[in-house]
């Protein structure tokens, strides 16, 4: 399906940004659909955002940061096209072990682990979101929002 970081990277980064833009004007039940699928989408751009980045090796800092712009509207876009000009974004999946001695630690193995076996990584990350959603479900919506 996303055959390379760039492009889970950028369905995410982009899909996080505009789905706020159907929330304005619309009626409580299409506010609580739409919110509900700007949740997950969120979400899913936090994971495909600590994928890329540990793949990528962006480092702690840019790899949070990437996640925390999720909170701002809009701010994944101009992120993901600052990544994609600075080359942040190229490459492949990092499957095998390389020469290189930061792939020696017991999370870049752990990483490619699971890499290797996208289904299942698919699985344990719909697993994780939905644990994380359903906990956000129950906090109840960001203060000053109407209930119904």
């Amino acid at each position: 399906m996303f055959a390379k970081p760039r492009s889970l990277y950028k369905a995410f980064a982009l899909s996080e940004g505009l789905a706020i833009r159907a929330i304005f004007g619309a009626p409580q039940l299409a506010l609580t659909i739409v919110g509900g699928i700007h949740g997950a989408v969120f979400l899913g751009y936090g994971v495909s955002a600590a994928l890329v980045g540990v793949n990528n090796r962006w480092g702690l800092g840019r790899t949070v940061l990437a996640i925390a712009l999720a909170i701002i509207p809009f701010a994944t876009v101009p992120f993901e096209i600052s990544a994609e000009r600075k080359g942040r974004l190229v490459g492949e999946w990092r499957r095998t072990k390389t020469a290189d001695p930061r792939d020696a630690n017991w999370f870049d193995s752990l990483f490619r682990w699971f890499i290797n076996r996208p289904v299942l990584l698919v699985i344990v990350m719909l697993a994780v979101v939905s644990v994380i959603f359903a906990a956000l479900l129950v906090i109840g919506p960001p203060g000053g929002w109407p209930q119904s």
